[in-house]
């Protein structure tokens, strides 16, 4: 199991491995920036998570999500808990249930960290107020157009949805998915390791990113 993590313990050292092995992690929401953020923290060595998401995989996911066209039809987390056992051997919790004010204070009450990833407001907004009520830390990876941004809960302001025709036909670049994936595994990194919250915002076109 040890050769798994082998660079990323050459990198961080043993002791953070052991550390982040440890940390528990709820990650609300298994589209886009959930699937693919839980894929690279189970790579990074985290071992305790929870995804809760109660949508099945559809055929225009496989463009910008983990899942492959063999999944389509699946529940995403069933899925994902699939694909995360055959990567790294961990079996991570999946919870196909709606996350509403009835159920969120159940559903996220032994997290050492809830990462929402939702795409929707009011969704987001139970994540940001049961954050504030627990005490827990929150951080939110979200999307829109060529902008993407990762937010500690301290301070972070719930976007409005956009009004579409079509809920699923919006622009979405897989290359900045991958950034905001990128940026949020390290973000929760950093805060396991030191303590640390930091926030950042990132554009594709002009490829910055931005510390908030």
């Amino acid at each position: 199991m040890a050769q798994l993590f082998l660079h990323e313990e050459l990198y961080r050292g043993r002791e953070a491995l052991e550390r982040l092995g440890r940390v528990k992690l709820i990650v609300c929401g298994a589209g886009a920036l959930g699937s693919l953020l839980v894929d690279n923290l189970v790579r990074q060595g985290v071992r305790h998570l929870t995804v809760i998401d109660r949508d099945r995989v559809e055929a225009h996911n496989v463009g910008t999500q983990l899942y492959g066209q063999g999944e389509v039809g699946a529940f995403k987390v069933e899925a994902l808990r699939a694909l995360c056992f055959r990567a790294a051997g961990i079996e991570l919790e999946a919870i196909a249930k709606t996350l509403d004010e009835r159920s969120a204070p159940k559903l996220l009450r032994e997290a050492d960290i809830v990462i929402d990833t939702f795409d929707n407001s009011a969704a987001r907004q139970i994540v940001t107020e049961q954050c504030h009520a627990k005490q827990l830390a929150g951080l939110h990876l979200g999307l829109n157009a060529d902008y993407g941004e990762v937010h500690w809960n301290e301070g972070y302001r719930v976007p409005q949805d956009v009004v579409l025709h079509d809920p699923c036909a919006y622009p979405l670049a897989r290359n900045l998915i991958g950034l905001v994936v990128a940026i949020g595994s390290e973000a929760i990194v950093r805060q396991v390791l030191s303590g640390v919250q930091e926030n950042y915002s990132v554009t594709l076109r002009d490829l910055k990113i931005n510390s908030e």
